[in-house]
């Protein structure tokens, strides 16, 4: 059988992608499955950027997971913001990713499950319309020395434009 990550032709095995449809899962071979469950080697996993754009959503949920906990390369980073994904399959791949700690599930972290400090240096990564100023922060606006919203892991604040913003963490990615 081939691998639905890495395309090797050799046995699979059946493993469950949880957090979605009942049952879901994917076939994948014993070196993806070993690394899944331990330490990422970052070149077995760029055979992401051809498995992400399969029609299986469970392949698609496992492959952008991967790029989140892979988000410390850039080929990576440029892989997962390439990344589409409907609605359904983005809360999927989103839920499990902070439920099994690879981003931090008390923390902030941005849109590639990178973790945010204060201080922190982000980009923008969409047109974002800033209710009550009056304009539009524009995609790749860098967002210099943010804070954080203590009692929300979704917000951080920041100036753009001369304004002290609050901004979604799922719209930044950090520099």
């Amino acid at each position: 059988m081939t691998c639905d990550l890495c395309s090797a032709e050799e046995t699979t095995q059946f493993y469950a992608v949880t957090g979605g449809p009942q049952g879901a899962g994917v076939q994948i071979c014993a070196t993806c499955q070993s690394q899944i469950e331990g330490q990422l080697e970052e070149n077995h996993w760029r055979c992401l950027a051809s498995s992400m754009w399969s029609q299986e959503p469970a392949v698609q949920v496992l492959a952008a997971r991967l790029l989140m906990r892979l988000a410390d390369q850039d080929w990576a980073r440029d892989l997962a913001d390439q990344l589409w994904l409907d609605d359904e399959t983005r809360a999927w791949a989103d839920n499990q990713a902070v439920a099994d700690g690879h981003a931090d599930a008390g923390g902030h972290v941005d849109a590639n499950g990178a973790a945010l400090a204060t201080g922190d240096n982000v980009v923008l990564i969409k047109d974002l319309p800033v209710k009550g100023a009056g304009f539009t922060a524009k995609r790749g606006t860098a967002v210099r020395g943010i804070s954080l919203v203590q009692d929300n892991p979704d917000h951080i604040e920041g100036r753009v434009e001369g304004q002290r913003i609050v901004i979604l963490t799922k719209f930044v990615k950090k520099k």
